[in-house]
């Protein structure tokens, strides 16, 4: 018997073919139905920036526990065409256990041969190759037949009926082969189910991000297409008439925001989405949201630049395009979540404190987060109350009236008998364009003067490890779930793990954390260290040690342990 996984309660499997062979497919079949038999999941693909051809790949991990982050180990293969073999050599171990066609993979690696080329064949189409593997996984897990079949009829239910009836064919021979391995003995997957997961839901990070926004009040969101972003565009588009939700797919991404802008002013609560290229058309409407005061709330979800760069991976190498972005000096807030529940959360937020504050409001996310999954409780999704800061105006009222904390009411044309001015030239406390070098003065330390405010409301960071630490490790965004997993494994007695939710303002706390280290580590999907650098421009703490990584990949929880462990 072959023996399955470096652990009793967690299984890594990787799907690998060409576009068009149907990965986003076995994905999103194969973890509802482990879920819904009993298990945690975990998954997110790689795919190269083509429409057909090329090597995609996903990698779901099913677990007895919580699983949510990326393993290099692949315990069980199944590569749908040759060249999946050699795109994934660099992961492939003496204990990988390869499940494919032996005839047409044309390897020397030893391989449990499974006909799946065959049978799609004769069901009259290759692209069945997709349910044959899902049904052989499927059987392997002991998921019940009936729940398999069931399931593909209700996600084919939109094809016609011949369609539907080859796919359930396809999963009866894929399900009849994986019990023939079993009893063999060849393979024997024996991981605990967990009974307590059924009510749970499977999302992504796009999907958390767009229920944070309709939590948030969100009822208007224009955007130009551009991945990662674009899935968070097209759900809330999904459901824009269960929601009151207003979509304008815009001719560019300078148009976009500038609607955005005119949504806010309008007394609605706007998004825009978009990846570092399409934000760059974006940044002179940043610049307008700065000077008017108008409330923003944009997506940038990063990507590997510069230019096109790597269209479908991940990196974390825009931090510094958003905190710099837009000419002349005003605030903002970056906001970066490490997980789905945050995801949802901090998007909510966000359109509090752009509400609030009158500032544009980022959310930090990258191709890795948005496009994972995993299943979450509901508890983690609860919406708060939405309370909006619009004022009805009086006939004296000015928009930009000069207030201690730097904050003006903020009315809107038509609720009340106020006039709502707004210009983008320096303009006086009434809206009216002025070139007094006072007033100019007055206005930029009015505008400025909410930093103070923002700076009161900062997220605080979440604080994981020993109290008593002499090392420190800091993350953002999404590597949180793997520095969480890397720090299991090593146990580590003497360090602790701070995730910063928010990075601009920095959390007050974080100098004291800092103080308080021997020794300081920090964790970025960069090549130059962008929050490092923040950091030391902002309390003056040179951080010890960088650990970075730019290939376009996320780190691996083992690659992560590996050198976190030479430094701890």
């Amino acid at each position: 018997m072959i023996p399955i996984s470096h652990s009793p309660t967690e299984i890594s499997l990787v799907l690998c073919g060409e576009a068009g062979q149907g990965i986003q497919t076995i994905e999103t079949i194969l973890t509802n139905v482990l879920k819904l038999h009993g298990y945690h999941i975990f998954a997110t693909k790689e795919y190269m920036s083509r429409i057909r051809g090329g090597s995609n790949s996903t990698e779901i991990c099913v677990a007895s526990n919580r699983v949510a982050s990326y393993v290099d180990r692949i315990d069980i293969l199944i590569p749908l065409d040759k060249p999946a073999i050699d795109h994934l050599k660099h992961r492939i171990s003496p204990k990988t256990i390869i499940l494919g066609d032996q005839e047409q993979l044309a390897t020397d690696l030893p391989i449990i041969d499974i006909p799946l080329t065959k049978i799609a064949t004769a069901l009259g189409n290759h692209i069945f190759t997709n349910i044959v593997a899902v049904s052989v996984l499927s059987g392997l897990f002991q998921i019940d037949l009936e729940m398999l079949q069931n399931y593909l009829a209700s996600y084919f239910a939109n094809k016609n009926r011949e369609i539907v009836e080859k796919n359930l064919a396809a999963a009866h021979q894929g399900y009849q082969i994986a019990q023939e391995l079993i009893s063999s003995g060849s393979i024997n997957i024996q991981i605990p189910q967990n009974p307590n997961i059924g009510p749970e839901i499977i999302i992504n990070g796009a999907d958390a991000v767009a229920l944070g926004a309709i939590a948030g009040g969100c009822n208007f969101v224009a955007s130009y297409p551009m991945s990662p972003s674009t899935g968070v565009f097209t759900y809330l588009a999904q459901y824009a008439p269960e929601f009151g939700i207003l979509v304008e797919q815009a001719e560019d991404e300078i148009s976009a925001i500038n609607m955005g802008l005119g949504a806010w002013y309008a007394g609605a609560r706007a998004m825009v989405t978009t990846s570092g290229g399409g934000f760059d058309l974006m940044t002179e409407g940043l610049s307008l949201a700065g000077i008017t005061e108008t409330p923003m709330v944009i997506l940038l979800a990063q990507r590997p630049g510069p230019a096109t760069g790597l269209p479908t991976r991940t990196e974390q190498g825009d931090l510094e395009l958003a905190l710099y972005s837009g000419h002349g000096e005003f605030p903002r807030i970056i906001l970066t979540p490490g997980s789905l529940s945050e995801a949802f959360s901090l998007t909510q937020k966000a359109f509090r404190f752009a509400d609030e504050f009158q500032v544009p409001v980022f959310i930090m996310a990258d191709q890795y987060l948005l496009d994972s999954f995993y299943n979450v409780s509901e508890s983690d999704l609860n919406p708060s109350p939405v309370h909006s800061c619009i004022i009805e105006t009086s006939d004296n009222y000015q928009r930009y009236e000069l207030t201690s904390d730097g904050i003006s009411p903020r009315g809107i044309p038509g609720f009340g008998t106020g006039l709502v001015g707004l210009d983008s030239d320096e303009h006086d406390p009434a809206g009216h364009i002025t070139e007094d070098p006072e007033m100019r003065i007055q206005m930029v330390d009015k505008r400025l003067k909410k930093l103070e405010s923002i700076r009161n409301a900062v997220i605080p960071p979440e604080f994981s490890g020993s109290q008593d630490y002499q090392t420190l490790v800091i993350g953002w965004g999404s590597t949180y779930h793997t520095i969480k997993e890397a720090f299991a494994i090593l146990n580590c007695k003497r360090a602790a793990f701070l995730h910063l939710k928010q990075v601009y303002p920095l959390p007050k706390e974080l100098a004291s954390y800092l103080k308080t280290a021997d020794k300081t580590v920090i964790v970025e999907n960069n090549a130059t260290g962008q929050l490092a650098k923040l950091i030391k421009q902002e309390t003056g703490v040179e951080i010890g040690h960088r650990i970075l990584k730019y290939d376009g990949f996320p780190f691996s929880v083992e690659e992560l342990a590996n050198k976190l462990s030479k430094i701890l």
